[in-house]
């Protein structure tokens, strides 16, 4: 049975201080679109409010909350500027990686400050080679929101075996701002704000206590659960990233209801017509409410269920990881769609560059190229297992 969910006092706080910061995040999303960049008074003020540590341990000064309240932060975050709430969600979540790696690990990160940020992108490019005492990697990555607000990142390659014989696999690498340079190159149609530029690292040394065998959850492979014991610590890595980069379409789908619902109470067109009395437009407003009600209710189910499984010490079987990376895949597109359909709705005058609408619409359909958000991959790769197949997807 899964697990019930009954806020905390601090989860209430965090939420509610997210929620508040809606209206300035709303006001300064066209210039964070304009510098390619979330402002930086908003990244204080997130971390004023502690959000990027809703999941980070406690013994780092974090507070651990449960998935489903990061997410619902990030969905409120999402309804004012859903680049900010993609890089809280990326950002937000590294804390909760962070807490598998090696205790040194974590005392590297948080010993200087409890506060640090910590960017990423999981490309498996890197050029590893292994020396004494770790690894030396090279390489170039794309695609990594917020680095530039950020002291680390994580980067992906493809570690050999190690000395158990564990065989080839996806490996994450630690790396400190010292060891990597930024090229600004992000200059796209949406989700702008991310700033999610290239990094570029020559020839650094990365230790072995720095170096996580990403998907896998093995204690070997997670040795922060011997200190880290909270079971939200003990979900397999790819159930709570891939939400990281579709929960923020949620929240944005909220968004264009909220502005979809106060243009139609007062626009008139050219011909006359009120929107608010087009059926179209009360079709496709019922509709989007309705299909956000149901995705977010697959969210707090399906993490309802990891949570009863972890506090079993068990994993969920390869048919439920499945399903969960596909429904998580789901929500971009589905949003996408919804998020079309309100913009068409608001016809000619909704085109305007003024209207927050077609900022949410761009942002969404900048979300679906995101490889996690690939529905037509997951979806095969779930109906594969269930016509009796073996998984084709070793991510999960």
């Amino acid at each position: 049975m899964a697990i019930a969910h009954k806020k905390t006092t601090k989860e209430l706080e965090l939420i509610e201080s997210a929620r508040k910061m809606i209206p300035a995040l709303k006001a300064r999303s066209t210039q964070a679109g304009h510098d390619l960049k979330i402002p930086d008074e908003t990244i204080a003020e997130m971390q004023a409010a502690g959000l990027f540590k809703a999941m980070q341990p406690k013994r780092h000064g974090g507070f651990e909350v449960d998935p489903r309240t990061f997410f619902e932060i990030q969905m409120a975050l999402a309804e004012g500027c859903m680049s900010t709430a993609w890089i809280y969600g990326v950002m937000g979540v590294h804390p909760w990686q962070l807490a598998r790696y090696p205790e040194q690990a974590q005392q590297d990160v948080w010993g200087v400050s409890q506060d640090t940020l910590v960017g990423s992108t999981y490309m498996p490019v890197a050029k590893v080679t292994p020396v004494e005492g770790g690894y030396r990697i090279s390489g170039r990555w794309g695609f990594s929101s917020g680095c530039e607000h950020c002291e680390w990142t994580l980067l992906g390659g493809i570690l050999p075996p190690d000395e158990n014989g564990e065989g080839v696999e996806h490996g994450t690498f630690l790396v400190p701002l010292a060891d990597y340079r930024i090229e600004r190159n992000w200059d796209v149609l949406g989700l702008r704000g991310t700033g999610s530029h290239d990094i570029i690292v020559d020839d650094a040394f990365v230790p072995a206590h720095r170096v996580q065998r990403t998907n896998n959850s093995s204690p070997e492979a997670t040795p922060g659960l011997k200190e880290n014991t909270n079971p939200i610590f003990a979900i397999p890595f790819a159930q709570v990233f891939t939400r990281a980069v579709s929960t923020s379409a949620l929240g944005a789908l909220q968004g264009a209801i909220n502005e979809f619902c106060d243009n139609a109470a007062k626009h008139i067109g050219k011909h006359g017509a009120k929107t608010a009395e087009d059926p179209l437009a009360q079709d496709t407003i019922a509709d989007a409410i309705l299909t956000l009600d149901m995705l977010k209710l697959v969210l707090h189910r399906n993490y309802g269920e990891l949570l009863e499984i972890a506090h079993k010490g068990e994993l969920p079987d390869v048919e439920m990881r499945l399903l969960y990376r596909y429904q998580s895949a789901y929500v971009t597109n589905t949003c996408a769609e919804k998020v079309s359909l309100l913009l068409r709705s608001m016809a000619a005058s909704g085109l305007y560059k003024t209207n927050p609408v077609e900022r949410i619409f761009r942002d969404i359909h900048q979300a679906r190229g995101h490889i996690a958000n690939n529905m037509a991959a997951y979806a095969r790769a779930y109906g594969t297992v269930q016509l009796g197949l073996p998984n084709p997807d070793p991510y999960v």
